[in-house]
């Protein structure tokens, strides 16, 4: 959790601090890239470092992760322009790349199948914290201290967590000689990096169909076709293509970017639409939104027990039924809409998350063994961020549809709210497609094996 929560401060805190930023190193026109470059360096490591901690272990993966992430932070803190700033987010980013995914493998390896949703709970409990605390202490530091603190609070932070992980945290390995995919990892980050950087800056840095656009994009899309094709004769594929043939991994993993595009267009515009058109201050605004992410763990610590009744897939269907009802519901909002209807709707649809992600989650997880589960763990957090970033793309194309330059008006906020509306309501149902075609099987029993074999899901299989 202390880990997590370096993560998850850190995707907000910058943003209350950008005009003091602005007014000390200056760079206002490069700003964007303080966060897209730091979602960016995620994203594509995420995939490497899932695949590494199977071959090395889950603690050396997430010490490194953590390293990085404490050099990032101190580059940060003392940068002199906006491009020394930039450079060490991108530092930051390949640090939580590490970070994410093994920390949520970890509960994989360590907890039963009944135990890994309350956990999974509690980390997602971290997320909904800092979305509150993160933008608070972004505006502290940067107000009554100075904006280098948001990135000097990391150090003992970080020290923390290593010094936990090292002293608790304890795994046998059988290392053997690991054989490192150099050149599909090279195509694997270098493609990801090209298309999902099309994907944020299409329509902003350029229009989609410029030359700079089709270059981009098509050159993502050729590296990771010639990476298909070398991953099938390497020995230890860092993605191994399996992973796109299993009918659970596949579903569950459309799920998860279901997941975070809903995520991505509601803390992308909520907060903006509470502000301009409903008249509040962005701490209000934060504290709507801020109920998306509290409702998230109260249920996700409770569908242990709905999944060992119904199934990792009656579940998941249940959690995205009410995440449908949830987006439906936003389709009601409008210029006279109070904070408390946007409060309680975002609650429905974290509610209905936390029944819909630990679950689909867990099955996939639990579907392989140790040496395979790093990699499932990544893959289906990768799916979650590539999700967030064609959310960030189609809802933003959305809105600039509706409210053209002017983005203080209230008229055409709210009706771009509304058709982004629209969009969440369709991907919950696409949600609901995609969590019906995961196949079904028995339900889990209580108290099942941490470290299963490779079997079909909702199958785990008991302590010898």
């Amino acid at each position: 959790m202390l880990s997590t929560a370096l993560v998850a401060i850190d995707s907000t805190i910058i943003a209350t601090a950008v005009p003091s930023i602005v007014a000390d190193i200056g760079g206002f026109a490069e700003f964007p890239w303080l966060f897209s470059i730091y979602l960016l360096a995620q994203a594509v490591s995420v995939p490497v470092y899932g695949k590494l901690s199977d071959l090395f272990g889950r603690k050396p993966i997430v010490l490194w992760g953590i390293a990085l992430f404490l050099l990032g932070s101190i580059g940060c803190g003392v940068a002199w322009n906006v491009w020394v700033l930039i450079l060490f987010r991108v530092v930051q980013g390949l640090g939580a790349g590490a970070v994410m995914p093994t920390t949520v493998t970890m509960i994989g390896d360590i907890y039963t199948v009944e135990e890994r949703a309350r956990v999974q709970g509690y980390l997602a409990g971290v997320w909904g914290v800092s979305s509150v605390v993160g933008p608070t202490l972004g505006g502290v530091f940067s107000e009554w201290v100075s904006w280098r603190w948001i990135f000097f609070i990391n150090i003992p932070l970080c020290a923390a967590a290593a010094l936990m992980i090292v002293r608790r945290f304890h795994e046998r390995v059988d290392r053997g000689r690991p054989v490192i995919d150099y050149r599909g990892t090279v195509l694997l980050t270098t493609g990801l990096t090209l298309l999902i950087l099309g994907v944020l800056e299409g329509g902003q840095a350029w229009a989609w169909s410029s030359p700079a656009s089709i270059a981009v994009l098509g050159a993502g899309v050729v590296l990771l076709v010639a990476f298909g094709f070398a991953e099938r004769g390497a020995g230890e594929p860092v993605l191994p293509l399996w992973v796109f043939r299993r009918r659970l991994l596949v579903f569950s993993g459309l799920t998860s970017a279901g997941v975070g595009a809903i995520l991505l267009g509601l803390t992308s515009y909520v907060p903006t639409y509470v502000q301009v058109v409903l008249g509040t201050g962005p701490l209000v605004a934060g504290f709507a939104l801020a109920t998306l992410l509290l409702g998230w763990p109260l249920t996700a610590s409770l569908s242990g027990r709905v999944y060992l009744r119904l199934g990792f897939r009656g579940c998941a269907l249940i959690g995205a039924t009410v995440v449908l009802a949830g987006t439906a519901l936003l389709l009601l909002l409008g210029r006279d809409s109070s904070v408390l209807e946007v409060g309680a709707y975002c609650l429905v649809i974290g509610l209905g998350m936390g029944l819909t992600a630990p679950p689909t989650l867990v099955a996939a997880q639990s579907s392989v063994g140790w040496q395979e589960r790093g990699v499932v763990t990544a893959n289906n957090l990768f799916l979650r961020s590539l999700g967030s970033s064609l959310g960030v793309a189609v809802f933003g194309a959305i809105a600039n549809a509706r409210i053209g330059s002017d983005t203080a008006d209230p008229a055409r906020l709210a009706a771009a709210v509304h058709d982004i509306a629209i969009g969440l309501t369709l991907v919950a149902v696409l949600m609901i497609v995609m969590v019906s075609a995961m196949p079904r099987g028995d339900r889990p029993e209580p108290g099942a094996a941490a470290e299963p074999e490779a079997r079909a899901v909702d199958t785990p299989v008991r302590r010898g």
